[in-house]
C-alpha cells in the first residue's frame, strides 16, 4: 500500500499507522460474560470486559467451566428452539458461536440485534456465511437458520490490502503494478469503519438509502483464517477431548472471531447499470421520475460527505416496481412513510473518509456525475431535508462526535489522522451547503473547489474543538494526475 508524506507526519504526530492486518487474536473472547453492558457508540458493537477483580479465582474458575462446557445434562451451547435439527460441526465450535453473541450488543436496536442473533444461531446450526465471488476482498452473505440472506458481512482481515485477503486481485496488483497500489488517500484496512460511518451518516441526516450496517464479531469456518489460527484451533478441540482439564484453562475453544460490518440485506434491488438502461429505452412516468429524482438527490448528498472513492453503476441498487392495472404497488418499506414506486440502496460504502482530497495518479470521480439526473438542479425537498441540518454548526459538531466515538474502536486509530478525515468531510458540507443555497445541481456541486475546513492551530482543545473554536478553510488546488473535471 502506498503511503504518503502525509500520513506518516499525522502518524508520528498522533499514533501508529493504520496498516497491516488487524490483531484478530487480542480481542480473545473474555472469561466473563456478564459485565454490565456500557453505552454503546453508534454503529459499534459493545465489548464486553473482564469484570472479575470483585470475584475469587474459584469463581473465575466456575464461570470458565460453565461457559466452555454448558450444564452435564444440556448441550455445550444452548440456543432458542427453531425446530430444526442440530448439525454437527466439524471444528467443535459451538461455544465459540454463542460466546461470540457476548462480543455483539445492541440494546439500541432490537430489529439489528436480533439479525445478529439469528446469524449466530444459524451458524452454531451449520448454516455458514457464503463467501460473495465478486469483489475484490472478502465478503460473506450471512442467513439465518431458513438459510435465507438477512445480511453482508466484511471482516476487518480479509479487506483488500490485508493479508488475509482471499480474493488474488490485489495481490497481483501489488506485484505488478506497485506504483498504482492501494488509494494514497485512505486509512489502509478502515473499511470496515467506513461502511458503518456512512450508515451513521444516513441515520443522523434521514437519508434513508444505506441499508443498517454495524460493526460486529462473527467466527464461522468458512471465514479465510490463517494455517496458525486453524492449527491452533484443532490442537485445542484435541487437548479439550483428551486432557479437559488442561482444556478449561483456554481463554476459548475453535477459531476466533472476526470484527468488521455488518450490513443488512435488502431483497428485491438490482444493480442501477440495469435500470439506468431500462429507464432511457422506457422512460419513466413523471410521478415516478421525480420519486427516483428525490432518492438519487440523497445518493448525491451521503456519496459528497462522505466522499466516497468508489461509486460507480455498480454498486448502488434501484428497487423499482411497475404500475399494474393503473394501480401502485406499495413496497413493505419506504421512506418518510410514503409510498413509492422506486428506491434507492447506497451498498459498498467502504471506501470513504478520506483524510485528504485524491491529488496522486487517480481523481475517483463519482461516476453518477454523468447521468441526465445530475444535471438537474437539486428540488426543494432535499433543499429543506438537508440545509437546515448541516448549516447548523452544532449538527455538525455532533456527527463529528459520533464519528469519533465509532472511529475510535479500532486498535491502532490514530487522532491526528481522524481529525484530518474530519477537515475533509467538513469541507465537503461547506460545499454541499452552498450549492443547495445557490440552486446549483449535482454536477455543479462536483466541480466546485476542494476545500478543507481545519482547527486552527493551538485553538483545539479536547479530542474536538468547542463550536467556539476557530476554523480554517483551505482551497485544495493540487490536481490527480487523471482528472475528469
Amino acid at each position: 500500500m502506498e503511503e504518503s508524506p502525509e500520513l506518516e507526519r499525522r502518524a508520528a504526530a498522533g499514533g501508529a499507522l493504520l496498516d497491516g492486518e488487524d490483531e484478530e487474536r487480542e480481542p480473545l473472547l473474555p472469561r466473563i460474560a456478564w459485565a454490565q453492558p456500557r453505552r454503546s457508540a453508534p454503529g459499534t458493537a459493545v465489548r464486553m470486559v473482564e469484570a472479575a477483580q470483585k470475584e475469587g479465582l474459584a469463581s473465575l474458575s466456575a464461570i470458565d467451566e460453565k461457559l466452555l462446557f454448558g450444564p452435564k445434562d444440556s448441550p455445550c451451547c444452548p440456543s432458542l428452539d427453531l425446530g430444526l435439527p442440530r448439525s454437527s460441526p466439524t471444528h467443535g465450535g459451538d461455544c465459540d458461536h454463542s460466546l461470540s453473541s457476548e462480543l455483539n450488543s445492541f440494546v439500541d436496536d432490537p430489529g439489528f440485534a436480533d439479525a445478529i442473533l439469528k446469524a449466530e444461531q444459524a451458524i452454531e446450526f451449520g448454516v455458514f456465511p457464503e463467501r460473495i465471488p465478486q469483489g475484490s476482498s472478502g465478503s460473506y452473505f450471512v442467513k439465518d437458520p431458513k438459510r435465507r440472506i438477512i445480511g453482508v458481512f466484511k471482516p476487518k482481515s480479509e479487506e483488500p490490502y490485508s493479508q488475509l485477503n482471499p480474493k488474488w486481485t490485489k495481490y497481483i496488483h501489488k506485484v505488478c503494478c506497485p506504483c498504482c497500489f492501494g488509494r494514497g488517500c485512505l486509512v489502509p484496512n478502515q473499511g470496515y469503519l467506513s461502511e458503518a460511518a456512512a450508515s451513521l451518516v444516513d441515520e443522523k441526516l434521514h437519508l434513508g438509502i444505506v441499508p443498517k450496517t454495524r460493526v460486529v464479531w462473527l467466527v464461522s469456518e468458512t471465514f479465510n483464517y490463517s494455517t496458525i489460527d486453524r492449527a491452533k484451533a484443532r490442537g485445542k478441540k484435541y487437548a479439550l477431548e483428551k486432557v479437559p482439564k488442561v482444556g478449561r484453562k483456554f481463554h476459548r475453544i475453535g477459531l476466533p472471531p472476526k470484527i468488521g460490518s455488518f450490513q443488512l440485506f435488502v431483497d428485491g434491488y438490482k444493480e442501477a447499470e440495469f435500470w439506468l438502461r431500462k429507464f432511457e429505452a422506457d422512460p419513466l412516468p413523471e410521478n415516478t421520475r421525480k420519486q427516483f429524482q428525490s432518492q438519487f438527490e440523497r445518493l448525491v448528498v451521503l456519496d459528497y460527505i462522505i466522499r466516497n472513492t468508489d461509486r460507480g453503476n455498480d454498486n448502488w441498487l434501484i428497487k423499482y416496481e411497475k404500475q399494474k392495472d393503473g394501480k401502485e404497488i406499495k413496497e413493505a418499506k419506504c421512506v418518510d412513510e410514503k409510498e413509492s414506486l422506486i428506491k434507492v440502496a447506497a451498498i459498498d460504502n467502504g471506501l470513504a473518509f478520506p483524510f485528504k482530497h485524491p491529488d496522486e495518479w487517480r481523481a475517483y470521480p463519482f461516476h453518477w456525475a454523468w447521468l441526465p439526473q445530475a444535471k438537474v438542479p437539486f428540488s426543494e425537498e432535499t433543499r429543506n431535508l438537508i440545509l437546515p441540518n448541516i448549516s447548523d454548526m452544532n449538527f455538525v459538531q455532533d456527527l463529528c462526535e459520533d464519528l469519533y466515538e465509532l472511529f475510535k474502536t479500532d486498535k491502532r486509530f490514530n487522532q491526528a489522522t481522524f481529525e484530518s478525515q474530519m477537515s475533509v468531510m467538513r469541507g465537503q458540507i461547506l460545499n454541499l451547503t452552498q450549492a443547495l443555497r445557490d440552486g446549483k445541481s449535482p454536477v455543479q456541486l462536483v466541480q466546485m473547489p476542494c476545500v478543507l475546513v481545519e482547527h486552527s492551530p493551538g485553538r483545539a482543545k479536547g479530542r474536538i474543538s468547542h463550536l467556539n473554536s476557530s476554523f480554517t478553510q483551505t482551497f485544495h488546488c493540487r490536481k490527480p494526475f487523471f482528472t475528469s473535471w
